[in-house]
């Protein structure tokens, strides 16, 4: 069904979005640590991810009934692999390294996607989307802090979640084309659900009724933050919502203060604009080729 134009109601759905984006994270690191129970491993987190997101679209399939036809298997496969990865290495990641840090590494993934789009999609890169793209991986060293003392080797973790996610999004651009966007959340949260459970099963440990109750929210507010990119997509230019998505951020910092007592230091902060910075490079760039 065709959406008018509205950039309001596309902030606001990308706004809330964003809150929930940052909520999961939160949710993989509360789960990561021993708060509520024995600290569950990221794969368990990725796999009650996936279950709980899956459940609630299959409601949203169950009441608005629609017609799915032409799935590209090879294409869902691939991209709810790259998407499982993305996910798992993220909750991994969050556990060990402060939420806004993990936060703005993973915002290398449209650097990351439009590398990527050179064999994947055929695309050419001018000298401007380069410059972007060093720009963002330079604000990613800092935030690695590349010195003996204070390195961190969980954000690496982060890092290959940017890099999975690059992979995902490509893949996501040639479905967009061929597919709705619900069937495609559907199949892909189906086969992410499917790995992840193949996955869980080297590393399940019993989960307590609290941790249960926030893998549920965790998978819920997935969905949620999904369901409100596409709303905001309908409703206005890509160019014109990405920025906005950067607000995932400051959530972030807002909620590691509010559950940890956290803030981010000078480095933190710098190497998050840096990072910002070239990305929305990147997507001005992106908004004027097209």
């Amino acid at each position: 069904m065709h959406v008018q134009p509205n950039p309001a109601a596309a902030i606001g759905f990308i706004l809330i979005g964003s809150a929930f984006f940052a909520g999961t994270s939160l949710m993989a690191k509360v789960l990561g640590h021993d708060s509520l129970g024995p600290p569950l491993h990221s794969m368990q987190i990725s796999f009650g991810r996936f279950l709980f997101a899956f459940l609630f679209f299959l409601v949203v399939t169950a009441i608005l009934r629609p017609e799915f036809k032409n799935i590209n298997l090879r294409l869902q496969i691939g991209r709810s692999a790259c998407g499982w990865a993305g996910v798992t290495l993220m909750f991994a990641s969050v556990a060990y390294i402060p939420l806004p840090d993990a936060t703005a590494i993973s915002f290398l993934n449209p650097v990351f996607a439009m590398i990527l789009a050179i064999p994947m999609l055929g695309e050419r890169v001018g000298p401007v989307r380069w410059g972007a793209s060093v720009l963002a991986l330079i604000g990613a060293m800092v935030l690695l802090r590349p010195t003996p003392d204070s390195f961190q080797p969980a954000a690496l973790l982060a890092l290959g979640a940017a890099i999975m996610l690059g992979f995902e999004a490509n893949l996501v651009k040639m479905l967009t084309g061929r597919e709705k966007p619900l069937q495609i959340l559907i199949v892909n949260n189906a086969i992410g659900l499917v790995i992840a459970s193949v996955a869980v099963f080297f590393v399940w440990i019993p989960a307590t009724a609290a941790q249960w109750g926030v893998l549920a929210a965790l998978g819920v507010m997935m969905a949620l933050g999904q369901t409100c990119f596409i709303q905001a997509m309908r409703r206005a230019d890509a160019s014109f919502v990405m920025p906005f998505i950067y607000a995932t951020l400051i959530f972030a910092t807002l909620y590691d203060y509010l559950f940890y007592a956290t803030l981010p230091d000078f480095i933190s902060i710098l190497g998050a604009a840096i990072i910002v910075s070239g990305a929305m490079i990147l997507a001005w760039r992106q908004a004027r080729l097209r």
